[in-house]
């Protein structure tokens, strides 16, 4: 019974979080750990300080590469790719999205992406929810394919605790799943959004709207782009100096033996990963003109820094209680995990939707399921699990794509649940899911 009021204390502390948003989040698991430690009693757990900092050193990066403008290079081919092939931009915007993510750790590059999204589409005769919505998906999806994002450091780190057959699931064995995965996933939601919806001219009610002039002007409006805009040599520099620490990481996760033996063993990867981070950080400021004072006022340094305090606050919580009754909770439900290993997947999923937070959800679970004797090949094959937010409209890149759409195709339904993202969420994550698992049996992960 104790247990149970432990557990409820968890999520009244994540539901209450999530509700507030922001820092909110993690600061509220300050609430549950007091409440364990000092009125149960229990041991306080350790925080994921081997996790934080790595989140610290690429957010720093990341958020060094924007303040540059190196982003702008990124954004700026997207849009070339976009432009060239407009008929298919509910196939090709989602791919851009997923991988702008990728290489930038972050979905929040999406937000400069809708408005030229939505200039293409509804330019071109398209539905715009069609794109829009499965480019608000994809560019979260993104996310556990992406190597310098919170997610997937997070996972890497918890994971080299769990070998499997002697064997750790290592950084490029990871991605090695969640790549392909993530873009299975990402290329079901385009051929799905390719067919979804009516076509604008069958669509009385967009018909109706465009009807007024002043309706039709506001909805057709002015185009939203970056081409023609001029990129600064700086720029490049920045662009070309991160994307080299991505592919240096990308090979010392590969080679090890191109990683300087530290006590008779190859340098480890979270702390390869952190000092390439920092050092193309570096690098960008040493090279080009940024302003240092500027880094942290980027949106991707907010971001982050808010995804350090969650982790923090929600792992260090739900580490006390889950270490303190293992005994017990091995007991209970080690033969439901291994006779039925999905119910990790729904349980992660529902808890991602609470934090609305991969890395998060990643770091309240997966130390919990590994405890309890999930298989570490489970884990990964249902990472794409950790993405459980798109369920109720309520994340900013979906709601950024809603009021991007001035067509009013991308929207909430009348009874909430029934919105533009929700289709594309359950067919993406459940795909990748099933390619995950595919991939990690053909691995002997299972």
């Amino acid at each position: 019974m104790e247990i149970l009021l432990q557990i409820t204390i968890i999520l009244v502390c994540l539901f209450y979080g999530a509700r507030k948003g922001g820092v909110a989040l993690g600061l509220l698991g300050g609430i549950g750990i007091v409440i364990l430690t000092f009125f149960f009693k229990l041991a306080p757990g350790k925080p994921p300080v081997d996790v934080m900092l790595t989140i610290i050193a690429v957010v720093a990066a990341s958020a060094t590469l924007q303040a540059s403008g190196g982003l702008e290079v990124l954004l700026l081919g997207a849009e070339k790719v976009l432009r060239r092939n407009p008929k298919y931009v509910s196939i090709l915007a989602p791919f851009v999205t997923c991988t702008l993510t990728m290489l930038c750790g972050t979905g929040h590059v999406v937000y400069t992406m809708l408005p030229i999204i939505y200039d293409i589409s509804i330019k071109n005769n398209i539905r715009p929810e069609r794109p829009m919505a499965a480019s608000s998906i994809a560019s979260q999806m993104g996310i556990l394919a992406s190597p310098v994002s919170v997610a997937v450091v997070s996972l890497v780190a918890f994971l080299a605790k769990a070998p499997v057959g002697g064997q750790v699931i290592d950084f490029i064995m990871l991605l090695s799943i969640t790549i392909p995965s993530t873009l299975a996933g990402v290329l079901m939601i385009g051929i799905f959004s390719w067919f979804r919806g009516k076509d604008l001219d069958q669509d009385a009610e967009f018909q109706r709207r465009i009807a007024d002039p002043e309706q039709r002007r506001i909805v057709y409006g002015d185009s939203a782009t970056l081409m023609g805009k001029q990129l600064s040599k700086d720029q490049w520099t920045a662009m070309w100096i991160f994307i080299g620490a991505i592919v240096v990481v990308a090979f010392l996760g590969a080679f090890q033996n191109l990683r300087p033996l530290i006590n008779g063993k190859p340098l480890n990867m979270v702390l390869t990963i952190q000092m390439f981070m920092l050092l193309a950080g570096a690098l960008i400021i040493v090279f080009t003109k940024t302003d240092p004072s500027t880094i942290g006022k980027t949106e991707v340094f907010r971001a982050g820094m808010v995804a350090v305090v969650a982790v923090f606050g929600i792992a260090w919580m739900a580490d006390t209680v889950f270490e303190a009754n293992l005994p017990a909770l091995k007991a209970a439900l080690t033969d439901l995990v291994k006779t039925q290993p999905w119910t990790y997947a729904i349980a992660l999923l529902l808890v991602s939707k609470l934090v609305n937070s991969q890395a998060a959800a990643i770091s309240a679970m997966v130390p919990v399921g590994l405890a309890i004797g999930v298989p570490a090949g489970y884990i990964v094959a249902f990472a794409a699990a950790s993405y459980g937010y798109y369920i109720l409209p309520t994340y900013p890149s979906d709601l950024a794509a809603i009021q991007f759409d001035r067509s009013g195709t991308t929207r909430i339904g009348k009874y909430v649940i029934n919105h533009s993202f929700i289709l594309p969420g359950l067919i993406g994550v459940s795909t990748s899911c099933l390619i995950g698992y595919l991939l990690a049996s053909a691995r002997a992960l299972i």
